[in-house]
């Protein structure tokens, strides 16, 4: 390939990954988590005995595709997960990490996005492409072309570079450029290595905090700062890129860092923020929080005008936590009744603390994946009191819903018609 981000990935695969470590653990993510995709695309009805067909698009050392190879072999899908990536070497190590976990339903193709077309790979049912559109060479062609590969009732799980967040960044890649840029690899990241360890106090790469990708060694350097090519995208125009391809926004991951409630307290600026538009909202929360790195989205075809993203609209939906365990989870499960319960959030570097409902204790205690939500009210009505009545849950269950869910934490699967 004469693509010099191939060339690059070849020379320094990233994120580094070591096969060996698949024996010790799962490293699970954003997009591609099976319960997102469900929720997010198939309105939490998805059944995953059923067919499943998966793209990812740009799979690098694979961290998407042995996620959710490994998330569909344990649900029992007969699915076919194709990696497709420009780097051989990179693909080699994803490789390695699908056999060391014995998996069976992943295809390997070397190729570019651009090239989809004549591969003739058939349609997907999903496609990853986490952190490639921003380094191609056309990224709106890209995204088109995706799309074009898409089922009509399929979706696509999408991040992409944010610039705010990424401050400093697009400051040393140009330097390196001028100073470096033609040089043999090892040169060109010995030579970022001298720079970053000289960096003036006043340096913006030096005052962002929030960055660290160039502390994972040489890999990390090259992928931050010596890039051929890499174009962010703040939220508005991360969503026009999405629409320009025929597709619609479905949902933000981690929506709730997009509200610039999670920041403000004053009355009167939520006021008038409260007029504005959603778009509008996460723009003005982009700016003001300062911190968001990527973007993160789950997008459908503009043309599927079903209602993709689950809702707790019927108490036969069931929620489902991510993570059973969750640290913060556990310790709102364990609060006291009737103490005023703060969550405690973390995004790179803010703390939000964010207050649960009084019923939040009772309702968490019974997540556990099989039960419904008219299962649970049933359960908080003969142990709680006084009891609450079906209206008073359910403006309790949706406030705490609109919390973990906009963190990433808390899903809903529907029963199949």
């Amino acid at each position: 390939m004469n693509d010099p981000e191939a060339e690059r990935y070849n020379a320094l695969p990233y994120p580094p990954r070591d096969p060996a470590d698949e024996k010790k653990r799962l490293i699970s993510g954003s997009p591609s988590h099976i319960l997102e995709i469900d929720h997010c695309i198939y309105g939490g009805r998805r059944d995953w005995t059923q067919p499943f067909r998966a793209l990812v698009a740009g799979g690098g050392t694979g961290d998407a595709t042995v996620m959710l190879a490994q998330q569909l072999a344990d649900a029992k899908c007969p699915a076919e997960i194709v990696h497709l990536d420009l780097s051989q070497a990179s693909s080699d190590i994803a490789r390695a990490r699908v056999a060391m976990r014995g998996l069976k339903n992943v295809q390997f193709v070397t190729g570019a996005i651009e090239e989809l077309a004549a591969l003739k790979l058939g349609r997907f049912d999903y496609i990853d492409c986490c952190g490639v559109l921003h380094h191609l060479a056309e990224p709106d062609r890209g995204l088109r072309i995706l799309a074009d590969q898409l089922a009509d009732d399929g979706g696509i799980g999408l991040m992409v570079y944010a610039p705010v967040g990424r401050t400093g960044v697009y400051h040393l890649q140009p330097m390196l450029r001028l100073i470096a840029g033609s040089d043999p690899w090892p040169d060109r990241v010995a030579t970022a290595k001298k720079l970053l360890a000289q960096l003036p106090a006043t340096n913006w790469f030096k005052k962002n905090t929030a960055l660290g990708d160039h502390l994972l060694g040489d890999a990390g350097i090259a992928d931050l700062l010596l890039p051929a090519r890499d174009r962010p995208y703040a939220i508005v125009d991360f969503v026009r890129l999405i629409d320009a391809a025929g597709l619609r926004l479905a949902s933000l991951v981690t929506a709730l860092r997009y509200e610039p409630a999670l920041y403000l307290r004053d009355p009167d600026l939520l006021a008038r923020l409260a007029k504005t538009q959603p778009l509008e909202r996460a723009a003005f929360a982009e700016l003001l929080a300062g911190n968001m790195r990527t973007h993160l989205a789950y997008a459908v075809k503009a043309a599927n005008k079903t209602q993709t993203v689950a809702i707790a609209d019927a108490p036969a939906a069931v929620p489902v936590l991510r993570e059973p365990h969750d640290p913060t989870i556990a310790a709102a499960r364990g609060a006291p009744a009737g103490k005023t319960i703060a969550l405690a959030a973390q995004f790179d570097g803010y703390t939000a603390r964010i207050a649960l409902p009084g019923l939040a204790p009772a309702i968490l205690t019974r997540i556990d994946g099989h039960a419904s939500i008219g299962a649970i009210f049933a359960a908080c009505e003969g142990a709680a009191s006084p009891a609450p009545d079906w209206p008073t849950f359910k403006r309790e269950f949706d406030r705490l819903f609109v919390i973990l869910n906009g963190l990433n934490k808390l899903f809903l699967r529907r029963p199949r018609a």
